[in-house]
């Protein structure tokens, strides 16, 4: 099920040549994290982030807006394909809770950093290991302890 809604977004953005970088549990699950994903994330440079919203938008289930939830700080949209949510996120000035400290920090995402991988048939750009970790390691939801020690057993 996961495969199908990836393929669409991965399909769409590639039609249109939008860079893209998977993060959260489909990242982690590609650096050998085994759970269950809620939802598929990744993020594209703010400039194409309208052009994806629009590509989109028969799927969309949560339009695109400024949020603040979770320990997430960002704008993002949010699409439903085969049941599978997709959350795509704008690059453009994201900030992550940083649950040790209880502050803000800027989550700075590089589109030149990553590392492809081959997943759900695919062959994806994650966010590279030691990023993936350093930001799960900062929110540090259990879900993102979880992916993390699951990262580090399988090194």
């Amino acid at each position: 099920m996961n495969q199908l809604a990836v393929q669409w977004m991965v399909g769409l953005l590639r039609d249109m040549n939008v860079p893209f970088l998977i993060c959260g549990g489909l990242a982690a699950k590609g650096y050998g994290s085994e759970r269950d994903l809620n939802d598929i994330d990744l993020f594209v440079p703010g400039e194409y982030f309208t052009k994806v919203v629009q590509a989109g938008q028969e799927f969309v289930s949560k339009a695109a807006a400024h949020r603040c939830e979770e320990g997430w700080d960002l704008t993002y949209v949010q699409f439903k394909y085969e049941t599978i949510k997709v959350e795509v996120g704008n690059a453009d000035g994201p900030r992550i809770f940083d649950a040790v400290n209880q502050i803000w920090v800027p989550l700075d995402i590089d589109f030149s950093r990553f590392s492809t991988v081959h997943l759900l048939g695919l062959e994806l750009p994650l966010m590279l290991k030691e990023d993936l970790v350093k930001y799960k390691s900062v929110l540090s939801r259990p879900v993102d302890i979880e992916d993390v020690r699951a990262i580090r057993e399988s090194a």
